[in-house]
């Protein structure tokens, strides 16, 4: 497991020619050839097959042993993403189109690292574990490997493909478990890491998993399977967790009776035979078909022996430092007030109507005398209650049984739209450095905070203490020091939780 060649090719673009070094490394299971970046700073593996193809027989199956390969497998192109229709607009991918065939990773690591075992970060994407891929420029993690770290980024089934569960697969599994093929494939994915991270540089006893969105559910739920234990020593979510009403995972019992009844409506049988024998695209399309996120994670038995809450509950959790937050505006108030005007008295309506006998504790909680204090309440509830308070429980319940460090930030930076504000996602091109990969009329502030953040992220990885030399000294969530919360903007701030009384309301009530 050693590099056993450098290349050199020149290729020409017009009148200008560039300096393209290719690198070659023995993996257990063949040779790869990478790319050294222009400036030589930063070495990338794209595409490294960590799981067999997920076709054919393999489909709805726990992820196989990648096969070994003879010769030379180029490494330099992103994998196809996998199965997945257009849903969310932001996603913007430079790969081959969506495949069945997808389980495959990407390294980032510096070309001359300051240390012979770099920490790892293993970053996994969000997209409601229907949509999502390696491939989305706002994920290219050469800048942020800068800071001297190596990170990997992974795919795994989506939608359909991921977590489709049948009382047949049950049987054939071995584990009496069925659904949850996507987080299986991140199981393997850290498996592989653990195995090979050496070859490239990194040290497997010094790895970090980070996701946002579905990805930090994910983390979240890595932390209390017994299947992922020892194979991270940190974790990092953002927005995001198996709490709260957003996303629940299911007993298996009801996926899979619920599955085989749509199998049946949807492509005429529930014979997993007659299933696996269908076309990959047909269905997807039929799939697609369904509203919200049809196809989501279980309790399978398996990955997750019960449910998460109560794996946190009993402390059986990973007992890894834990970074996590959110951003200030997760939704909008729109979502509360629909196409009413921001006025008191609509809110108030809007309010009761979702809350019922609750509704006066969450007014309570969440105040508001004008229309632009409607505004502000109603979007931080819609925020709250679509991904801010399972994040909070997350937080709060490793704080509570975790045996380890947990930080929490605020991501406030608004972002330079015609009305500024700090959405769902909007962090992860701060957290890469990569702000030019959205074109946004980028201000030195922007620029100021995404330093800052990646500094903040690879210190964590480094040493499960966000904190370093030049940087505002962030403290560990305790009571004892009023839950400090680091807000993440231009001007930094550490703060005593200032919004407590919201989430301990929503969660008395939920």
């Amino acid at each position: 497991m050693r590099a056993i060649s450098v290349l050199m090719a020149a290729l020409a673009f017009g009148a200008q020619a560039q300096q393209i070094r290719y690198e070659q490394l023995r993996t257990a299971n063949g040779i790869l050839e990478g790319v050294v970046s222009a400036d030589g700073k930063v070495r990338t593996f794209k595409g490294i097959p960590f799981a067999a193809p997920p076709v054919g027989p393999l489909r709805w199956k726990a992820p196989q042993p990648a096969a070994a390969w003879r010769g030379v497998r180029k490494a330099s192109e992103y994998p196809p993403r996998c199965m997945q229709g257009p849903i969310y607009p932001d996603m913007i991918f430079h790969d081959s189109g969506p495949s069945e065939d997808c389980l495959y990773l990407n390294l980032w690591m510096p070309a001359n690292p300051a240390t012979k075992k770099l920490p790892v970060m293993v970053w996994i994407h969000g997209g409601g574990f229907a949509a999502g891929g390696s491939s989305e420029p706002r994920q290219d993690a050469g800048n942020l490997s800068k800071n001297g770290v190596l990170v990997v980024s992974v795919q795994y089934r989506l939608g359909i493909f991921g977590f489709f569960s049948l009382p047949e697969l049950a049987r054939e599994s071995g584990h009496n478990a069925s659904g949850n093929y996507g987080l299986l494939d991140q199981v393997a994915a850290l498996k592989w890491v653990h195995d090979n991270i050496a070859a490239f540089g990194g040290g497997p006893s010094t790895v970090t998993i980070f996701g946002e969105s579905a990805g930090s559910f994910s983390v979240s739920a890595l932390m209390a399977s017994p299947l992922a234990k020892g194979l991270f020593q940190r974790a990092i979510g953002e927005s995001g967790a198996f709490f709260g009403d957003t996303l629940r995972a299911r007993p298996r019992a009801e996926t899979e009776e619920a599955d085989a009844a749509y199998a049946r409506t949807a492509f005429g049988t529930d014979s997993l035979e007659a299933l696996r024998a269908k076309p990959a695209e047909e269905i997807l399309q039929i799939s697609l078909k369904q509203r919200g996120l049809r196809f989501v994670p279980n309790i399978d038995g398996y990955f997750l022996p019960e449910d998460v809450d109560s794996i946190y509950a009993k402390g059986n959790q990973a007992h890894v430092p834990l970074l996590a937050g959110w951003n200030l505006d997760e939704n909008n108030w729109r979502t509360i007030l629909a196409k009413d005007e921001p006025a008191p008295a609509n809110y108030a309506a809007r309010v009761k109507a979702i809350y019922g006998a609750n509704a006066e504790a969450i007014l309570k909680a969440y105040p508001a005398a004008d229309s632009v204090q409607v505004q502000r309440a109603a979007g931080d509830l819609a925020s709250d209650r679509f991904i801010a308070f399972g994040t909070w429980k997350w937080i709060e319940m490793q704080q509570k049984t975790g045996k380890s460090t947990v930080f929490r930030y605020e991501f406030d930076q608004k972002l330079p739209f015609s009305e500024p504000a700090a959405p769902h996602a909007s962090e992860i091109e701060y957290v890469f450095q990569v702000l030019s990969s959205r074109k946004l009329p980028w201000r030195e502030e922007d620029r100021k905070v995404s330093s800052l953040m990646a500094a903040y992220w690879t210190n964590f990885a480094k040493t499960g203490d966000p904190s370093g030399a030049g940087l505002p000294q962030w403290p560990r969530y305790t009571p004892a020091t009023k839950y400090p919360v680091m807000h993440l903007s231009a001007d930094p701030q550490v703060a005593p939780d200032a919004h407590r009384a919201r989430y301990e309301t929503l969660d008395r009530i939920k």
